[in-house]
């Protein structure tokens, strides 16, 4: 695939990444499942590094594990930019010291965040959006030269979203729109949240939240016929999003019935990573993951979703099964996919379970011979 940003000379990006290596306790080289890393949440300055505030994915707090909800995060610089809202962000945040100097004192900290990146609208990846929508004013975000900018799914029209049986539409949250986008779920938020809103406003002084957030609808491509029956049509990627410190491309991924679902591709000076957001296994997230140093990717483990479910099968529990089955990537594809898109390193994250020792997830992956990291809350990889 084609690079849009001048990369930085080999000889520095390997510079980098072996100091980064080094700082996580690991070497840089390609291995066999027999020899995958064990990564323990660390710290690296590298200027352009990954780090994972949480890794569980799922309509659960998994009981208290630790996991953290599925929020991941780009830092280029001084700069954050982060992928999705799953539970526990915010915290996640400051704990991993991604705030400004001086976070650890109020007002202030959240300044640091420049643009913001959703992958699909299911709740793990947007429960705690709210967070940055309510908290942002006290969190340092007016504090910023320029707004926040977000970036998610849009909304798809009531009369494309047949694929709701009529049976069904009783029972719907708001069946003449069941399927509202990323601008339209904030104002929602907005409205529901407008005593707490208008109080800090009115009594605290504090701007209305238009003026230190923007959000945008994703624009797929003019002429790209894409649907909920047919949810990643072979394309290429898209760019999104631009600034002096990276390039952001997006592509569809399938995730059936969720419609749109994307996977994005940061490009920096320094080297490229990838997050694929849920998806069953996809060529379009191998064409978007082409040559990049990271590859995180989300990870289900097919024993434990079919243990959930007692046999024989009632309809509801067939539908779920179905779901995990359908619209994720069981474990076993992934060395397929990380070889097939000559990634460097692969990061599991957005783990089913997160509770799965790291042995068992380790155990499922083949024919990759690049670096294997399973995701912790709070790891940090540096290129």
């Amino acid at each position: 695939m084609q690079t849009y940003l001048n990369p930085m000379d080999k000889a520095r990006r390997n510079l980098l990444i072996g100091a980064s290596s080094l700082a996580l306790g690991v070497a840089v080289g390609g291995h066999s499942t027999a020899n995958a890393e064990s990564v323990a949440p660390s710290t690296t300055r590298a200027r352009t590094r990954l780090v994972l505030l949480g890794v569980g994915g799922g309509r659960t707090s998994w009981r208290g594990c630790g996991c953290g909800g599925i929020s991941s995060a780009v830092v280029v610089g001084d700069d954050v930019y982060l992928v999705d809202f799953g539970r526990g962000w915010l915290d996640a945040y400051f704990a991993c010291g991604l705030g400004s100097p001086g976070a650890a004192t109020l007002p202030g900290g959240l300044d640091t965040l420049r643009t913001a990146f959703i992958t699909h609208l299911h709740a793990d990846h947007v429960v705690d959006y709210s967070e940055l929508l309510l908290f942002g004013a006290t969190d340092g975000v007016p504090r910023r030269k320029s707004p926040v900018q977000i970036y998610g799914p849009g909304s798809v029209p009531a009369a494309q979203t047949a694929f709701y049986a009529d049976r069904q539409r009783s029972e719907l949250i708001s069946p003449d729109r069941p399927q509202p986008g990323t601008r339209d779920m904030t104002e929602a938020l907005y409205r529901g949240f407008a005593s707490d809103l208008n109080d800090n406003i009115t009594d605290s002084g504090m701007p209305n939240p238009h003026r230190y957030i923007d959000v945008h609808d994703i624009v797929l491509p003019e002429g790209l016929n894409a649907s909920f029956a047919n949810p990643a049509p072979g394309m290429r990627p898209f760019p999104i999003y631009r600034d002096e410190n990276v390039l952001v491309s997006a592509i569809l991924v399938n995730h059936r019935p969720m419609f749109p679902a994307f996977a994005f591709r940061f490009e920096s000076a320094d080297g490229v990573i990838v997050f694929s957001g849920d998806t069953t296994k996809c060529d379009n997230l191998v064409e978007l993951a082409k040559g990049a140093d990271i590859l995180v990717h989300e990870a289900i483990d097919l024993d434990w979703a079919t243990s959930l479910f007692p046999q024989p099968l009632s309809l509801a529990h067939a539908a779920k099964l179905r779901h995990l089955k359908q619209g994720h990537t069981e474990a076993t594809k992934l060395g397929e996919i990380a070889s097939a898109a000559e990634v460097k390193t692969l990061v599991l994250s957005h783990l089913a379970p997160p509770t799965l020792p790291e042995s068992k997830w380790l155990s499922q992956i083949h024919g990759f011979d690049g670096r294997i990291v399973v995701g912790k809350p709070h790891l940090m990889i540096g290129l």
